[in-house]
């Protein structure tokens, strides 16, 4: 069952100009005035590494999703020129089936162990 919020609901959880007074006024109990332009700077930066991290990773994701589709085409032309040497017909068939038809055509390897 998919849980929808109604604008009422998604209203209750936001967080309010109290809540935010709030959360300052601890920030400064906790750790002092002196140290908030600190704490600042440092999320900052953790906010800013993270985002870069995040782009690193969607590059690499892309990279690695064109790499395999290449690989799948590379893959898939090297099977149909295989069955096509022993003789198969490739028309209307899938990778899967030309593997099985070329297994059938292949001699069988025995080793001597």
């Amino acid at each position: 069952m998919i849980c929808r919020q109604t604008q009422r609901e998604r209203y209750d959880m936001a967080i309010g100009t109290n809540e935010i007074i709030l959360i300052v006024a601890a920030i400064i109990i906790l750790f002092g005035a002196s140290k908030i332009p600190e704490l600042a700077r440092s999320l900052g930066k953790a906010t800013g590494e993270f985002k870069k991290a995040k782009q690193e990773t969607e590059l690499e994701l892309k990279d690695m999703e064109k790499s395999t589709k290449e690989d799948s085409g590379n893959k898939s032309a090297a099977i149909k020129q295989m069955a096509k040497d022993l003789g198969i017909e490739v028309e209307g068939k899938n990778d899967d089936q030309l593997i099985e038809e070329i297994q059938k055509k292949m001699p069988i390897v025995k080793s001597n162990k």
